[in-house]
């Protein structure tokens, strides 16, 4: 697929400062540009690659000025981050859009429904009494539980399992070898020290635009259900526990855990390996870095927050800064208790 720079920038809603006759047939990051290829700057630090780069054209801020002689086209758009995925959704949709059709083998139970516009590949199993609405695509090797619900223009990869009851909005995407709806870790403790398995007879809800990231898994509820709210995003390797609820347009970082019944707010974004502790809330917009220990409640909106138990970030670096020092300030109490003794 071809198009000009103009047309493309007029579809961003952006302007174009230099050739706008070029043709974009490719994306590309902007260190690896060439003839055709469209590339963006959004983090100044790649600034010096824009002077070098061959690419035809560029996304950049609306404001941005180039303080040398440059080859590629600028389209100058508000948010070149955004233009770039914007683009690049497109581009996704145009992989997918010839996937329609039910393959075989295939299993599709006589009472389950499936809309119109479906693709079903080779290998997928499709419970009793689950719904398909339009347009879902399910990959091979899938697993749709009986009694599922799956919206519109949802896609589920390879091998991802769907346990039964599990309802799945629209235009979600649930990536290979993730699993919603399995048990949550409930095992009551007996007198003589083994556990007994408490079941776990709730469900598991993913509102529209929540993506689940490769091998994540979110468990089903005790009772009630877990539930994932609007345009969450969550990366590989995730773990969702029973009875958790994740807010609105939240995004959580690899290897990060979630402990039972904990509620995250809306907006939150937390780093990689973050372990949240259970029955806790965590506050809106709350931004948790990597490695962090989630503790007891955070209560007030809007804080960054580091360490095992997480502190602010500012008092986190200062601490950082004093341990660096530890070992000359134990010489210097050493010293100091020495000449006291003497």
């Amino acid at each position: 697929m071809e198009v000009s720079v103009k047309d493309l920038a007029a579809l961003l809603g952006g302007t174009v400062e230099g050739n706008a006759e070029g043709k974009l047939n490719n994306l590309a990051k902007i260190e690896d540009g060439k003839e055709g290829d469209l590339a963006f700057l959004s983090n100044m630090k790649y600034e010096h690659y824009l002077y070098h780069t061959q690419a035809t054209a560029v996304l950049v801020q609306a404001d941005f000025k180039p303080n040398q002689p440059i080859k590629p086209a600028l389209i100058k758009v508000a948010n070149p981050y955004a233009a770039f995925t914007q683009i690049l959704e497109e581009v996704g949709k145009a992989l997918h859009i010839e996937k329609v059709g039910i393959e075989q083998p295939s299993f599709i139970a006589e009472s389950a429904t499936v809309g119109p516009d479906v693709y079903i590949g080779a290998f997928a199993y499709i419970g009793r009494n689950v719904r398909l609405a339009k347009g879902v695509k399910i990959f091979p090797h899938a697993y749709i539980g009986e009694g599922s619900l799956i919206g519109e223009n949802t896609i589920i990869y390879p091998h991802a399992t769907i346990y039964h009851g599990t309802v799945v909005g629209a235009r979600c995407i649930v990536h290979s070898g993730a699993v919603l709806g399995a048990d949550g870790f409930g095992h009551a403790p007996l007198a003589d020290g083994s556990y007994r398995k408490i079941p776990q007879l709730g469900n598991t809800y993913l509102e529209d635009d929540v993506e689940i990231g490769a091998n994540t898994t979110v468990d089903r509820a005790t009772m009630g259900e877990t539930r994932i709210r609007k345009g969450t995003k969550l990366d590989n390797l995730v773990q969702v526990a029973h009875n958790v609820e994740i807010g609105e347009h939240v995004v959580i970082a690899a290897q990060t855990g979630i402990s039972g019944s904990a509620k995250v707010g809306n907006m939150v974004q937390i780093g990689g390996q973050v372990g949240v502790s259970g029955h806790l809330r965590i506050a809106d917009k709350t931004r948790i870095g990597a490695k962090s220990g989630i503790m007891s409640d955070i209560k007030e909106e809007g804080q960054t927050l580091l360490g095992a138990p997480v502190m602010d970030h500012r008092l986190f670096f200062k601490v950082q800064a004093l341990l660096r020092k530890l070992p000359e300030m134990e010489y210097r109490l050493r010293a100091v208790e020495k000449s006291v003794d003497d």
